[in-house]
């Protein structure tokens, strides 16, 4: 099952020529997620071939223009387009407020918007059998939150030809693909991991964006196989950074490297740099393995078994 992120906007405040606004789109257990919803978000949605209707689930990280200018286009051409099933959107908990004017000045969906806020530290603001995802509180000016999605472990797949061997009953696989080691009739005891495949990497993403520098998020998003954190500055720019409450190509390294991270994604890149290469290469300096994105990049993980089990 596919896991793959689709960056539609990776400008900060000011759009280009060639950098929407902040808007991801994950495709993770079946399902679409959109992350942000920056101005532009559905014309990029249609320049990379993907349906909006796809999407049931959305995730407002604050309530600046950047993230959010591209909702009531989003939603006014979904309900144009026939939408009947719910949408899912989540967000701060102004956001209610805000959906409260769409309502006000264009009329009611015709389809039902359920809006979720980020309830207690630490809860999951969504979960099904494939998936959870939690809000990470950031630091801004305004309520922030990141987003964390990651796989369930599946259930471990036993070996056919094992099944037959030690004469596995419907019960007696059901334990053992929930880990259980099997004892015979006889009384022999078969390790689990001689009946079973090794069990699949819990594949996970990370989206912080907007904060600044905290170091402390490292422990929320530690080990993810890719991390997007802002870069919105250079670190030349490190007292505006500061000013802003927006972070520095390094100090988001900073954070992917305590974390232990595999991968970096770096974005929200301020206008006022022409080439985001400067602040890849800054981030490299820190974390290696650090990537400036551009709008249409596509970064997929492959399900993979964990070795040594």
């Amino acid at each position: 099952m596919s896991f793959e992120l689709t960056i539609l906007g990776s400008s900060a405040a000011l759009p280009t020529s060639n950098r929407f606004p902040s808007a991801h789109l994950l495709h993770a257990g079946g399902r679409f997620f959109l992350i942000d919803c920056g101005e532009g978000t559905q014309i990029r949605l249609r320049q990379f071939g993907i349906s909006p209707s796809k999407i049931h689930h959305i995730f407002i990280s604050h309530l600046h223009g950047d993230h959010v200018f591209g909702l009531f286009g989003l939603l006014s051409s979904l309900g144009m387009m026939g939408r009947k099933v719910p949408l899912h959107l989540f967000g701060p908990r102004a956001l209610k407020e805000y959906m409260k004017s769409y309502t006000r000045f264009f009329g009611d969906l015709p389809f039902e918007l359920i809006l979720t806020g980020p309830g207690k530290e630490g809860e999951f603001i969504f979960e099904n059998d494939k998936l959870t995802i939690k809000a990470i509180p950031l630091q801004h000016r305004t309520p922030a939150y990141g987003f964390l999605f990651r796989e369930k472990q599946k259930p471990l797949n036993v070996i056919k030809e094992q099944i037959e061997a030690y004469g596995l009953g419907i019960a007696d696989i059901v334990k053992v693909k929930q880990g259980e080691d099997f004892v015979s009739e006889s009384g022999l005891l078969v390790p689990n991991s001689q009946l079973t495949l090794p069990a699949f990497h819990q594949r996970s993403y990370a989206y912080l964006s907007d904060t600044m520098f905290k170091p402390e998020l490292a422990e929320q998003v530690k080990g993810v196989d890719l991390l997007y954190h802002e870069a919105t500055f250079s670190e030349k720019d490190k007292k505006l950074a500061a000013l802003t409450q927006h972070s520095t190509a390094r100090e988001a390294a900073t954070v992917a490297k305590i974390a232990g991270v595999k991968k970096l994604l770096l974005g929200h890149f301020s206008s006022r740099y022409k080439d985001p290469a400067l602040l890849e290469k800054e981030a490299r300096e820190i974390f290696l393995d650090s990537v400036a994105v551009s709008d249409g990049d596509i970064y997929s993980i492959p399900a993979e078994r964990v070795s040594g089990e």
